[in-house]
């Protein structure tokens, strides 16, 4: 079960879309996958900035926060 695909299962699978889609529309339909991509990527670049963030932050608080003996 380590190859769940050959060759072969791709080509078809591209002739699939091929014929489900129509030529025409495939490069509309690539254009729109890569920019979903490429926002996925953004937001999920920004959401581990935002935690590495607030870790810090909190760090930072944790040590201020303790009231002295």
């Amino acid at each position: 079960m380590g190859n769940l695909f050959s060759g072969w299962h791709i080509v078809i699978l591209l002739l699939v879309v091929l014929l489900l889609f129509g030529a025409p529309k495939l490069p509309g339909l690539a254009k729109s996958l890569g920019e979903s991509m490429r926002i996925f990527r953004r937001e999920v670049k920004q959401m581990n900035e935002d935690d590495a963030k607030s870790a810090e932050t909190s760090g930072k608080d944790d040590s201020q926060g303790k009231p002295e003996s």
